[in-house]
């Protein structure tokens, strides 16, 4: 019984992890229809964003650096969702309606997120700056023309050349002339640690096992996140206008809510949900480029299995996904039939799927045939909304 209780609650914590790293999945993907593969990546910004502020926060001593989580969760959220509102408004707004082209895009995007982690430096980011000083400089000098609309192609054409080539001019100039603290990466592709403070170090003895703080704090955020979106979108006037969006966009649009606001608030929404979760993750291991990449096909699994678009499913999935994966993965089910001399073939079946990697394959072909039987996930949408 007690192996039993543990398992259930290191289930309950890996689920809490894949909720909350499902949650602004289940708001993009399940709300607005938008396969976002550079999800995990946002997550990543929410990691790194951990590390910087606990690094800012590290020289001004211990009273401040044993607060630094709880300043990190909003400077996550915020990078996080500036950077997904960046995403929506520059590439995901012109692909709605055609999912492979989103796939392929928010791939890239991830692959240019995890290059730029690696690779980051104040070089870099000057020479992005210069860019988007041209750039949108630019843009907003050329939109008080009166004839701009006539030109609007060719003079964003122009643009983008003219401040590529004097970034890039700057940068190489910089470089030749410029010192080592310029140039050199800010992470580099190894992996950097994020410290939790003393008060989430050790755990919780109770019947014969330890609960560890940072799990028992990531399960009180995943029910604060939940809790707050909830509220989000059932009692506020914003909320509401996503759901009208949701459900009929034309008839939403005719009553005079501006779906392209609704469209990228809701993506910077689940973006900075992202980060949230990032920052939750990096308490339970070392954060690194691909840091993202280990949770984002776990997601997935969590927002189809539960229901696309409904939160109270992606929960039941998250949960029932963590706590099925520990179970088997820890050998805890191997260990509760061993008490059982007729169950030895079952004892066997389970202790050859009782490692990490094994364990998933086990619950991929779980889901696999759940999906056969229910395609739709655990709570599908009905109405007109399953419909559309």
């Amino acid at each position: 019984m007690s192996a039993l209780i543990e398992g259930l609650f290191n289930g309950i914590s890996i689920g809490s992890v894949l909720l909350i790293a499902a949650l602004g999945l289940a708001i993009v993907f399940g709300l607005m229809g938008v396969i976002n593969l550079a999800h995990g990546e946002l997550m990543m910004l929410g990691a790194y964003t951990t590390f910087v502020v606990q690094n800012v926060f590290k020289p001004l001593g211990e009273p401040w650096f044993e607060l630094y989580i709880l300043f990190s969760l909003p400077v996550a959220f915020i990078v996080s969702a500036l950077f997904g509102l960046a995403l929506e408004r520059g590439v995901i707004r012109f692909l709605y309606g055609r999912p492979l082209e989103t796939l392929l895009a928010t791939w890239g995007v991830s692959l240019i997120l995890r290059q730029f982690v690696r690779s980051v430096n104040w070089l870099l980011v000057i020479s992005i700056a210069v860019f988007c000083l041209c750039f949108f400089g630019g843009m907003a000098i050329l939109k008080r023309l009166s004839h701009w609309e006539r030109i609007r192609n060719w003079a964003i054409t122009i643009l983008l050349f003219i401040s590529s080539a004097i970034s890039i001019a700057l940068g190489f100039l910089i470089d030749r002339v410029g010192t080592l603290a310029l140039t050199k990466p800010w992470f580099s592709a190894r992996n950097v640690d994020v410290t939790a403070p003393t008060w989430l170090r050790g755990g919780w003895k109770i019947l014969g096992f330890q609960m560890p703080y940072a799990r028992l704090f990531i399960i009180a955020l995943t029910i604060i996140c939940l809790l707050g979106v909830y509220w989000f979108l059932n009692r506020s006037t914003w909320g509401l206008r996503i759901r009208a969006v949701t459900q009929n966009r034309s008839m939403s649009a005719c009553l005079g809510i501006p779906t392209a606001k609704v469209d990228a608030l809701t993506f910077a929404l689940g973006s900075g949900l992202a980060g949230v979760a990032g920052c939750a993750v990096s308490l339970l291991g070392s954060v690194g480029p691909n840091t993202g990449q280990n949770y984002i096909v776990d997601t997935f699994m969590v927002v189809v299995v539960g229901g696309v678009g409904n939160l109270f499913g992606t929960v039941v999935a998250g949960l029932s996904i963590g706590i099925i994966n520990y179970l088997i993965g820890s050998g805890t089910l191997a260990l509760i039939f061993t008490s059982t001399e007729s169950l030895k073939p079952l004892v066997d079946f389970f202790l050859f799927f009782a490692t990490s990697s094994m364990a998933k394959v086990m619950v991929f072909a779980i889901i696999i045939t759940f999906l056969q039987v229910k395609p739709a996930g655990l709570f599908p949408q009905k109405g007109r909304t399953a419909e559309l």
